[in-house]
């Protein structure tokens, strides 16, 4: 006889208790645990096999396993083939989110529909009905007459369907509201989010298909449900934008086919996603007139550099506990920077405002940036203009050196093809041979950088 399992689980970040209590000691939020139904659990005698795709278990050494690779197939978008580390894997499941109206249903609705002219595809939509989802296709004049449609939320149903289509690539639109009959809870819960995610990602991999999952995202950004749903896919998307721009950026934080913090960028336009096949030009759209506290950094994302200008203004503080705001990097490297540049640069900015903003909406993580960001700073404090034709990258440590980052030739390269003559760079990424017409000048610490403005 089958028994109900019950479990208590925060609906904010997925914590698992034995017993219900008022407080998530994982997220601290108050009143957020409930109980959820985990589904019949089955008797001794049925097991669950095949979750990787396997439907006989065996053992084998590690040099039997067959390492033919499986052959990629393009999305028809090279951001998205390079966001997804080179292409579609078959048999894969990738889980893709955003903000409500960044584009995740538009791309892949336009990837979709491409990629039926060559092979049997399945779009399941959850959310949107199908005159919904055609009125959208059409306003965007995509080609219509070869793309399988199913308006669906039973898992059981859909994966049905899917045996006699036989697709090669389907998608989930949106995982929130799909449901297991033997879950007792409603759809968009923590236990019907984690088991159909579980079941959509066996069917993947037992069948041979690649599948699109639609996920939604917390008002924080991270993606909804529980943190198992991001360990049982095999790759992780953000679609991430602003409301006000037209650019979106395409960003990769799992991949177990590719690099991570792989960025693609695309521009939301009339007929739909457009590629962007030179991202650096969009953050370098640099103003007419040319003012103090403006720099232009390297930074690498993913296996490409991105030039990205940033901005710092600095201003005499009329309150006890001047502000520190960042906009597009850490707060907390400001605070960090700033201490390390009164120490060892001389400067005290204790009573100043410091505002620090990333032109373009892109957000830098990389300790890459800190000597761009200290320079910015320091030429807003003087009202001192730096060159426009200046690039700057390199990671300032406690004691004031500067050290080296990671692909210090691909960086200087990437500038000088944007047509920048000068870089200020760590001392140990200053290239035997740098580019035609382009000055590098090696630094080795924040006196000898402070000394070059």
């Amino acid at each position: 006889m089958a028994k109900q399992k019950t479990a208590y689980v925060c609906t904010d970040c997925g914590a698992d208790y034995p017993r219900w209590q008022g407080q998530c000691s994982e997220c601290k939020a108050w009143n957020t645990i409930a109980e959820v139904r985990l589904g019949s659990t089955p008797s001794r005698g049925a097991v669950r096999t095949g979750f990787a795709g396997l439907t006989e278990s065996k053992v084998q050494t590690l040099s039997e396993v067959d390492l033919q690779q499986v052959p990629r197939f393009s999305s028809t978008f090279s951001e998205l083939d390079r966001v997804l580390g080179g292409g579609i894997v078959p048999g894969s499941a990738i889980l893709i989110g955003g903000s409500p109206g960044a584009g995740k249903s538009t791309l892949l609705l336009q990837t979709m529909c491409k990629l039926s002219e060559t092979m049997p595809a399945l779009y399941v939509t959850g959310e949107e009905s199908l005159q919904q989802v055609a009125m959208r296709a059409q306003r965007l004049n995509l080609p219509t007459n070869k793309l399988r449609m199913l308006a669906e939320t039973s898992v059981e149903v859909i994966t049905q369907l899917a045996d006699q289509e036989k697709p090669k690539i389907m998608v989930i639109d949106s995982i929130q509201v799909m449901h297991l009959a033997d879950i007792q809870s409603a759809p968009g819960s923590v236990s019907q989010v984690r088991e159909t995610a579980a079941y959509l990602t066996r069917y993947a991999k037992q069948n041979n298909v690649a599948i699109f999952m639609v996920g939604h995202v917390t008002k924080d950004g991270s993606l909804a449900g529980p943190k198992v749903l991001e360990h049982c896919i095999d790759c992780s998307i953000i679609l991430d934008g602003d409301s006000d721009s037209r650019y979106r950026t395409l960003r990769g934080t799992k991949n177990r086919f590719g690099a991570v913090n792989e960025l693609g960028v695309f521009a939301m336009m009339g007929d739909g996603m457009k590629e962007v096949k030179n991202p650096s030009a969009i953050f370098l759209s640099r103003g007419e007139e040319h003012g103090s506290g403006s720099v232009v950094l390297t930074v690498w994302e993913g296996t490409r550099p991105l030039l990205v200008e940033i901005q710092a203004l600095v201003d005499s503080s009329q309150l006890s506990n001047p502000r520190r705001v960042a906009v597009g990097t850490e707060q907390n490297r400001l605070a960090l920077l700033l201490a390390v540049l009164h120490r060892h640069g001389g400067l005290m900015l204790g009573d100043q405002d410091v505002f620090v903003n990333v032109v373009g909406g892109v957000k830098v993580t990389e300790t890459g940036s800190d000597l761009a960001l200290l320079l910015a700073i320091v030429s807003s404090y003087r009202d001192q203009l730096l060159p426009r034709d200046m690039i700057v990258f390199g990671e300032v440590g406690l004691s004031g050196e500067i050290r080296p980052v990671p692909n210090g030739g691909d960086r200087i390269n990437e500038a000088a093809k944007h047509g920048f003559k000068r870089a200020i760079v760590p001392i140990a990424n200053v290239p035997k041979n740098p580019p035609a017409g382009m000055q590098v000048q090696g630094v080795k610490n924040i006196a000898e950088a402070l000394e070059l403005l």
